[in-house]
């Protein structure tokens, strides 16, 4: 017969032991490296962060009447994962939850079906989009928070150059007010660049060409094109360039470089053109 020291001897051992496996699996759910959860969202109950991404993206959502719609601007996704053991979540809970935390940040519910789910918050001015997927019974669901804006370029003047060199010509993607001239701050990188661009080398000179998608008519977009291309003359002249040195060209909606059927199409057809003269 076993002694009762010895017996509670050994309870401590398996205590130990079991704790320090417990210990392991959690451990091993814990979140992943600089991942957590996204400001106006929080996570179910009993889930951790598997991965997690940041960049400027572009993505399709599901809104109503069985359409979709590309959005572009930064997005945040999480992918999340039911921790060992735990109760798994239907997937209907899982979109109700996110669709409740849209409803009490003002936001709408566009879509809600099956394993998606979109919603679309308007914080500050600015437009932000959920997209929800979940898989296997609710065990795992993948959240994308994009928050609207345009794609700010990083350019330097030596790219510039380069790419002039090789092949004539290079795109450039400037943010303006929508249908107007007024350049927004965010691109006045850019305009410093080619301004750069000219100083660093006296003898050249450039066709500054301006293009649009489709929306609207043949005749206001190429004015609306024409008159950014002078913007963009005026702002790098401001910087001490001759003028006599650059030509504003507007074309409209002549020359698309991507189908203007699509969101992301005309946003690449939406564009300024540096070009070698």
């Amino acid at each position: 017969m076993m002694h009762k020291q010895t017996k509670i001897i050994v309870l401590s051992v398996l205590s130990i032991a079991f704790l320090a496996l417990a210990g392991a699996a959690i451990a091993q759910e814990a979140d992943a490296e600089n991942c957590k959860d996204h400001p106006m969202f929080s996570r179910m109950k009993n889930f951790f962060i598997a991965d997690c991404k940041k960049s400027f993206d572009a993505i399709e959502f599901y809104i109503p009447d069985s359409q979709t719609k590309t959005v572009e601007g930064q997005v945040t996704r999480i992918d999340y994962t039911l921790r060992e053991g735990a109760q798994m979540p239907s997937v209907l809970q899982v979109r109700r939850n996110y669709g409740n935390a849209v409803k009490s940040l003002g936001g709408s519910v566009l879509f809600d079906e099956s394993i998606y789910f979109t919603g679309k918050v308007v914080k500050n001015g600015k437009e932000v989009w959920i997209k929800l997927d979940v898989f296997n019974d609710g065990r795992d669901y993948t959240l994308n928070v994009l928050e609207v804006e345009a794609m700010i370029q990083e350019v330097t003047a030596d790219a510039m150059y380069d790419a002039l060199s090789k092949d004539g010509f290079m795109a450039l993607y400037i943010n303006f007010d929508t249908g107007k001239a007024a350049i927004k701050p965010e691109s006045q990188p850019i305009i410093d660049q080619i301004a750069a661009l000219l100083k660093g080398h006296a003898d050249l000179k450039l066709g500054i060409e301006g293009h649009t998608d489709n929306v609207g008519t043949p005749a206001s977009n190429k004015t609306l094109s024409e008159q950014r291309a002078k913007a963009i003359l005026d702002a790098v002249v401001n910087q001490g360039i001759a003028a006599n040195r650059m030509a504003a060209i507007g074309w409209g909606q002549d020359k698309p470089v991507a189908d203007n059927r699509t969101e992301d199409g005309r946003a690449k057809n939406r564009r300024v053109e540096i070009v070698k003269r």
